[in-house]
């Protein structure tokens, strides 16, 4: 696991279970690698990795790196414009024998969970709505997670605005482009994400709770997060980050080993560790 900070991260824990669970003596570790740093630490491992889970700052450099290095991009790190998850293919015409390959699985960690609580538009899902606070890499990965569960009015509150409209060739991608607000400015929907740093939304808690129907709040430490706490209260239904953390690391574990996991035992080993 690559990122800065990185200390808190359960990552580690769920690989661990997952490779328990499927028979695999693979490890898994924290490393602290900064902004700039991804290409150097890349360039230092050898044939034994097999991939790397990425956290910020990094999941736009990944994007960046691939290709620049000849290497690929797949669709949905190509269409989200972030990357969370490199792997290490063969390649006998790439230098060293091996090329990389990114994709983003945090789509999926939106997705999965979102889709066993509400279904598709097909299968009658309310969602037809939503919110999501933040302008960051998590909150891009949000935004395609939302255009394929089907919902078609997106806002997205950002401090800094300008860092959405960027956003434009994702837009023209998916066909849908989002009303893009400042931070304070959204407006009720059936769900919001919550992808700003702990405690940023802690002031908007009795709003959040107040306005919306479901909340996504992508922190896992510390929970509960003050909006998570006030829209339980209120009888919202609410995904945790470690709901995402679980279901994107679900895929990960596909992309690194071809074999799946289920989520359910990720999230009860995140839990213990917690």
């Amino acid at each position: 696991m690559l990122g800065s900070p990185i200390a808190h991260s359960l990552s580690p824990v769920l690989h661990r279970a997952a490779y328990a669970a499927l028979g695999l003596d693979w490890t898994f570790e924290r490393h602290e690698v900064g902004a700039g740093g991804l290409a150097d630490f890349v360039a230092g491992c050898g044939p034994q990795w097999r991939g790397l889970a990425l956290t910020m700052p990094l999941k736009i450099e990944a994007v960046e790196l691939a290709r620049r290095s000849g290497g690929e991009v797949r669709p949905t790190a190509e269409l989200a414009q972030v990357a969370n998850t490199l792997l290490f293919e063969p390649d006998p015409t790439a230098p060293g024998g091996r090329r990389i390959v990114v994709d983003n699985t945090d789509v999926d960690g939106f997705v999965q969970p979102v889709l066993r609580r509400f279904g598709t538009p097909e299968q009658g899902s309310v969602l037809r709505s939503a919110v999501i606070l933040g302008g960051g890499a998590t909150a891009r990965s949000a935004y395609v997670a939302l255009t394929r569960l089907g919902v078609t009015e997106i806002t997205v509150a950002a401090r800094t605005p300008a860092k959405v409209e960027a956003w434009q060739p994702v837009f023209e991608a998916t066909g849908i482009t989002p009303r893009i607000t400042g931070f304070l400015d959204f407006p009720p929907s059936d769900l919001l994400i919550q992808t700003a740093v702990a405690g940023a939304a802690d002031p908007l808690a009795v709003r959040i709770a107040e306005t919306q129907a479901a909340l996504f709040d992508v922190i896992y430490h510390p929970w509960p997060t003050r909006a998570a706490q006030v829209a339980a209260e209120r009888g919202l239904v609410v995904f945790s980050g470690l709901d995402l953390l679980a279901h994107q690391a679900v895929r990960q574990v596909e992309l690194m080993t071809g074999r799946s996991v289920d989520p359910d035992i990720l999230v009860a080993a995140a839990r213990a560790a917690r």
